[in-house]
């Protein structure tokens, strides 16, 4: 993985919180029964998106689920200025903070062009470690990576890929694997704009819609990966200059690695389908293949009536 080290960077719209102490509050759920393994982001999707709308709350704004979201509330925390350093594609080859500029900007610009006028961009990208108060609750590292939908914003505690994928899950490190991630969470983004989230009313089994919902996450990746090396910003720059088999193969790995029966052979010793709220190994590697050798919004839809 390599970036063009003439294009220029945009931190708009990366931020870092700084660490904060956590576990003061309640602890949020997580899907997989391990704290950090669920990189999906369906923790506040399915268990906080779904009961409020079953209860009438709205936390979309008043939009129907489209993306409209709150407004980021920026006073939550001070940030940090983490990424100020990052100005070019070089720095993002020499420095994986500004890496994870360059990939939100490579989804920024993708999803632009394949979305059109739908295309609104995430309020943020937050790294935090510890704890971090968002527009779903505040949220402590255990949670891993996750997209909140009423602030239509990716939170990152960035020692999840050491300390929970490579350590506790036996994923890979390093490379495409963070990309891969962003790219899935920046999936629910999409997801959240188009009202796909609207979709999900069964939210546990291999068939449930909370898991067409994460397959389909992993699928937009596919196509993001697909589309990389040939996406231009809007000075007509690409960004990523090369990705190679070994990047793919990574992403892979980690989608693997977080599938539903990975983690419950690994926290419990046995698998249990109808708990599943992610996805098995198989699948998310399947989808994420099929985004990346189809590359279509139409290839993706995971809720079309097939068997996922």
């Amino acid at each position: 993985m390599r970036f063009n080290p003439k294009a220029r960077l945009d931190t708009g719209r990366t931020r870092d919180a700084g660490r904060s102490a956590g576990g003061g509050g309640s602890r949020l759920p997580i899907p997989g029964g391990v704290g950090g393994g669920s990189i999906g982001g369906v923790i506040l999707l399915v268990v906080l998106f779904l009961v409020a709308q079953c209860a009438g709350i709205d936390l979309t704004g008043g939009d129907g689920g489209t993306g409209g979201g709150s407004a980021f509330d920026s006073s939550r925390f001070t940030d940090t200025g983490r990424y100020s350093k990052c100005k070019t594609g070089e720095d993002a080859n020499n420095d994986p903070d500004c890496a994870r500029v360059a990939v939100e900007n490579s989804l920024y610009d993708f999803w632009t062009e394949e979305l059109g006028n739908k295309f609104r961009p995430e309020e943020a990208l937050v790294t935090f470690s510890g704890a971090v108060n968002t527009g779903c609750g505040q949220a402590t590292s255990d949670v891993g990576p996750f997209y909140c939908p009423p602030d239509n914003t990716i939170y990152l505690d960035s020692t999840f890929f050491d300390q929970v994928l490579e350590d506790q899950l036996g994923g890979p490190d390093g490379g495409f694997v963070e990309p891969y991630v962003l790219a899935h969470e920046y999936g629910h983004h999409i997801q959240n704009l188009l009202g796909t989230m609207n979709k999900v009313r069964t939210q546990q089994g291999p068939q449930s819609d909370a898991v067409k919902l994460e397959l389909q996450a992993d699928c937009y990746a596919g196509m993001w990966t697909k589309a990389a090396t040939e996406t231009e910003d809007a000075d007509g720059n690409v960004l990523f200059a090369s990705l190679t088999q070994q990047d793919i193969d990574l992403a892979l790995e980690a989608a693997a690695s977080v599938g539903d029966d990975r983690i419950q052979n690994k926290t419990q010793g046995q698998v249990t389908e109808e708990s599943w709220t992610h996805g098995s190994a198989a699948q998310r590697q399947r989808w994420f293949s099929v985004g990346l050798q189809e590359g279509s919004l139409d290839a993706c839809d995971t809720f079309d009536g097939r068997q996922v």
